[in-house]
């Protein structure tokens, strides 16, 4: 290394020392996929050096003016250059070399050694502060110019290196306090020099940072007194174009907010989104610091919507949308923005790496959650039973998925009816337990997962004086199985996997009108009718006011098919299996009598026929050719 002295500053040419390879190759195969980020960290280090002059101020360590302390971002299209300039703290020539130099290769060899191998960014560890040198993905050659803030700090010093090992430091003449880096573009980054382009970059990752960002003017109309008939006149006029706004909503107090404050920002956020439910404004600063508002969209029953809606920040500075580490799953339907630095990122801040702290960042996210929810349900329940359709999806999501969750989540949690009338599972409890406690103490809950496609079944039901719940979600598969987990003594029952009479099992029989003989003789016609042995016939004795025959499948079997539909394990042979119907002929109605005195043999096979399609038809699991013959035989019997 050689050295000059000039006017008391370094005039220097260099080499760092690598032992194993260039560090310059392995920046630039591990960020590649992130390489516009290299105008997000070259903005940051403007802002923080903004930011740390704004704090000398206040502790009067720094007394001179402040002025305008706006960071820029310009661009020369013929030159190449890409610029980003402060008027921050600055650098002398040895804060140069310590903060550029050393610090960013002290970690160079064994950065090297430890991740030439890897191919996968998640294992980078952001120690090595590298974010500077993601200019080198795009530039053939990087300059700094730098002037201190401090008192005796006359000179200006300026950096160069093209991305090999060696640098050169000499003076420079720069008459303002602050820093420029200036870039200049390698041939295949020439996308870069573009104004769209750059500025869509910039409202992505700098769109709230803390301190005003310049990027080009705009012209604006601004009033220019009156015209002779006195209506305003307007010149045009040109102004700095900022594309950020440095004190986003969530970095304010909630107390100096209004409802419409809250609406207004997730429209900046979402300009075509229908408005939010409700929010969560997050403010916490021990035993980790995290900011934020999180909003709770209408949902619809489908589930199908996209997720990545939440954005995650550190100090301002936009990382990622891909939030899952740090928010629980069943939250990331919810829409909004995160603000921690203390979650950890890897060099180039596109991954989160789990630890400690994200466990339990995430895990308070959950409890503010449920503390919201509950605070809504007690203050308003009419208000809640209205949000309950748009917000039950992320209810019963946690109550599935998350311990903690559920343990508040109980007693807010609300079952609703085929009346439309809603209740929380204690009120629902001591609403049906007279009528729906079976001979052995258990409850017993009948829902629907298709009011339309089940309603015979459900008047049955209601005939009977039991209530019956909607569960047609996506997700209330799930939910029920965690129902009767939860609940004492509780079970669940579709309304259609049994005869009304057999839902609540209370040991009352209701007599049957044929003898043993004639059950077994209806029993035989209806097996010849139906002539299919995934269908098991029997002859119940029900009010003759149900219908005259039934088509069940149990909920054990349902259950089973259904986990096997969605992969579950070790019930996988399930979905192999037939389907294994009960058909339950009603001895006591009316149609069975005709059937008995039928003349013929054809006649009465007919009439069976006629009565099980019409039960097959109530299901919706009549079609083809055999609804096409139920349609003849129909035309027939009533010709």
């Amino acid at each position: 290394m050689a050295a000059t002295q000039e006017k008391g500053t370094t005039q220097e040419k260099g080499t760092i020392s690598i032992h194993t390879e260039n560090i310059f190759p392995i920046i630039k195969k591990f960020l590649y996929s992130d390489h516009e980020i290299f105008l997000r960290e070259l903005v940051s280090n403007a802002v923080d050096a903004t930011q740390k002059l704004k704090k000398l101020a206040s502790l009067g360590e720094f007394t001179g003016e402040l002025g305008d302390l706006k960071v820029e971002v310009s661009f020369d299209k013929e030159k190449k250059t890409i610029t980003v300039s402060d008027k921050g703290i600055g650098m002398t020539g040895e804060e140069i070399k310590k903060y550029i130099n050393q610090i960013a290769f002290s970690g160079a060899t064994e950065f090297v050694e430890k991740f030439k191998d890897k191919t996968d960014a998640k294992d980078i560890i952001g120690k090595f502060g590298l974010g500077f040198y993601s200019a080198f993905m795009v530039s053939d050659k990087v300059e700094i110019v730098s002037r201190s803030f401090k008192v005796g700090a006359d000179e200006a010093a300026r950096w160069e290196c093209d991305g090999s090992t060696e640098y050169e430091l000499t003076p420079a003449e720069k008459a303002e306090r602050g820093t420029d880096v200036i870039l200049h573009i390698n041939a295949d980054s020439e996308e870069f020099l573009d104004e769209w382009k750059l500025k869509g970059i910039l409202d992505k990752y700098c769109k709230f940072l803390p301190v005003e960002i310049k990027f080009g003017t705009q012209e604006k109309n601004e009033e220019d007194g009156v015209d002779e008939e006195g209506k305003p006149k307007y010149k045009s006029v040109t102004t700095d174009r900022i594309i950020n706004n440095p004190a986003p909503l969530w970095a304010k107090s909630p107390s100096e907010l209004k409802d419409e404050d809250y609406l207004s920002f997730y429209k900046e956020l979402y300009p075509f989104s229908e408005e939010p439910l409700f929010w969560i404004h997050l403010n916490v600063d021990y035993p980790f610091n995290l900011t934020g508002i999180l909003y709770f969209p209408k949902v619809k029953n489908d589930f199908e919507m996209q997720k990545n809606k939440i954005q995650l920040y550190s100090r301002q500075v936009f990382i990622t949308d891909e939030v899952k580490d740090v928010v629980p799953d069943f939250l990331m339907m919810l829409h909004g923005v995160l603000d921690s630095p203390d979650i950890p990122l890897n060099v180039s801040r596109s991954y989160l790496q789990s630890d400690a702290s994200v466990k339990k960042i995430s895990a308070h996210i959950t409890k503010k959650v449920a503390d919201k929810l509950q605070e809504i349900f007690k203050k308003d329940r009419a208000d809640f039973d209205k949000k309950w359709d748009d917000i039950s999806v992320f209810v019963k999501y946690g109550i599935i998925s998350d311990e903690k969750f559920y343990d508040k989540a109980k007693d807010f949690v609300l079952l609703k009816n085929t009346e439309g009338k809603y209740a929380t599972l204690e009120e629902y409890k001591e609403k049906v337990k007279a009528t729906q406690t079976d001979k052995d103490g258990n409850l017993v809950y009948i829902y629907s997962s298709d009011p339309g496609k089940q309603d015979s079944f459900i008047q049955a039901a209601k005939n009977k004086a039991y209530d019956v719940l909607v569960l047609d979600g996506v997700l209330d598969s799930h939910f029920i199985n965690t129902l009767e987990q939860k609940l004492e003594k509780t079970q669940l029952k579709r309304v259609d996997s049994e005869t009304a009479d057999k839902l609540v099992d209370t040991d009352s029989k209701t007599e049957s009108v044929l003898s043993s003989e004639e059950q077994e003789q209806v029993k035989g016609i209806f097996e010849k009718a139906i002539n299919n042995k995934s269908f098991n016939v029997t002859v119940e004795s029900l009010s003759p006011d149900e219908l005259p025959v039934l088509i069940t499948l149990s909920e054990f079997m349902r259950r089973m098919k259904d986990m096997a539909k969605l992969g579950g394990g070790g019930y996988a042979f399930m979905g192999q299996m037939p389907d294994n119907y009960a058909v339950a002929i009603n001895g006591n109605h009316g149609i069975v009598q005709k059937i008995l005195k039928a003349d013929a043999e054809e006649q009465k096979i007919k009439l069976a026929k006629q009565s099980f399609d019409l039960a097959l038809l109530s299901q919706g699991m009549l079609t083809g050719a055999d609804l096409t013959s139920f349609i003849k035989r129909s035309v027939e019997l009533v010709s």
